[in-house]
């Protein structure tokens, strides 16, 4: 599905578009699992809104998981979360429902990612973190052992998180802080 018109009827890496947004409702939840495509920029709202409105429909979100990520055995995978190329996940990890882990990006042992998080391309996070429910960590961000980031907040490209970061906060520099 491509929300752009134009789109319907092309191929994109050989699959068909079929039309917007709407042709999912031709198709009972039963007969076919969904691919959130939708990124972010901030917070992800807009692709959790997504995800929301056809979960409340009875779709079910695949996981998706690109062939060159590593995953360790005991990583567990929320519905519909995207694991993308080149990602390290390493033991005792959870990644929430519907939450991206973009290109490149590391997430060390024991981390909990929550719902609807984008974890941008090239992020580092060590041991024991948590990361809030819609977050956002911007590209090649690095976030050291033990940290809790809360929940909607966003962590500026490059910024290297030392502290607690709190719900709803924005935070960039070396070290984060609050701006």
């Amino acid at each position: 599905m491509d929300p752009d018109p134009k789109m319907a009827g092309a191929c994109l890496l050989g699959v068909p578009v079929l039309g917007g947004d709407e042709v999912v409702d031709e198709f009972p939840p039963s007969e076919i699992q969904l691919i959130n495509g939708l990124g972010s920029v901030g917070p992800p709202i807009k692709r959790q809104q997504l995800f929301d409105r056809y979960k409340e429909r009875g779709y079910e979100f695949a996981p998706v998981i690109h062939p060159s990520a590593v995953v360790a055995a005991d990583v567990v995978l929320g519905e519909g979360s995207q694991v993308m190329a080149g990602v390290i996940l390493q033991a005792g990890s959870s990644i929430g429902v519907n939450a991206i882990i973009n290109t490149r990006a590391s997430v060390d042992h024991d981390c909990t990612i929550q719902k609807h998080v984008h974890i941008a391309p090239g992020v580092t996070i060590s041991g024991g973190v948590i990361v809030g429910e819609s977050s956002h960590i911007g590209t090649g961000a690095t976030v050291i052992q033990g940290i809790t980031i809360g929940k909607r907040a966003i962590v500026a490209a490059g910024a290297v998180v030392t502290k607690e970061v709190p719900d709803y906060a924005k935070v960039r520099g070396v070290p984060a802080r609050e701006f």
